[in-house]
């Protein structure tokens, strides 16, 4: 098992599921406060999800389909080297991954950031500005039940934000039909 930690504790284990969620730098109103005393992390997380999928701060570099396209073709190219891809969406300020690492997660977090970044900021034509937020989301799925939870929620995410009628026409996910859309 490997234990980091920066803002946030990361705990993960090669090997064993993992639910990750990273968003543009900037994507969240400053100031939010959570009390660890009153708050479970899953019921912060909830809050920050939503807030980010109401679109309310922050930039939406993810609603271009070029650097949508960009990022969900990332994401699948990591796979099979870096890990298990269970489940993915990107929405416009965020992404969610359901995975299961086959190597060092702050490693293979760093070069999927790290590509798409680069990447990002040449379409945009900027240089030098950060692209994603440093520290990522991330959980350790517990068991079955969990993992069906999450990857629930991952493709469902569009059509919750109104994204999407279904999770079959929302382009930038693993659920996406394009027969769906005719």
């Amino acid at each position: 098992m490997h234990v980091t930690k920066r803002h946030l504790p990361h705990i993960y284990e090669v090997g064993c599921p993992l639910f990750v969620t990273f968003r543009l730098y900037g994507s969240l109103p400053k100031g939010r406060y959570f009390d660890r005393n009153s708050v479970t992390s899953g019921q912060a997380f909830d809050c920050l999800d939503r807030l980010l999928d109401r679109e309310t701060c922050g930039p939406l570099h993810l609603k271009m389909p070029g650097i949508a396209q960009l990022v969900s073709q990332a994401i699948q190219q990591g796979e099979p080297e870096d890990y298990c891809l269970h489940a993915w969406v990107v929405m416009p300020n965020h992404v969610h991954l359901l995975i299961t690492p086959r190597r060092d997660v702050s490693q293979l977090l760093q070069r999927l950031k790290g590509a798409t970044a680069r990447q990002a900021n040449q379409q945009l034509h900027r240089e030098g500005d950060p692209f994603w937020q440093r520290e990522s989301y991330d959980r350790m799925v517990r068991d079955a039940e969990e993992f069906r939870r999450i990857e629930n929620y991952i493709v469902r995410n569009p059509v919750r934000a109104g994204l999407a009628a279904s999770t079959e026409c929302y382009q930038w996910s693993n659920a996406w039909n394009p027969a769906a859309v005719r």
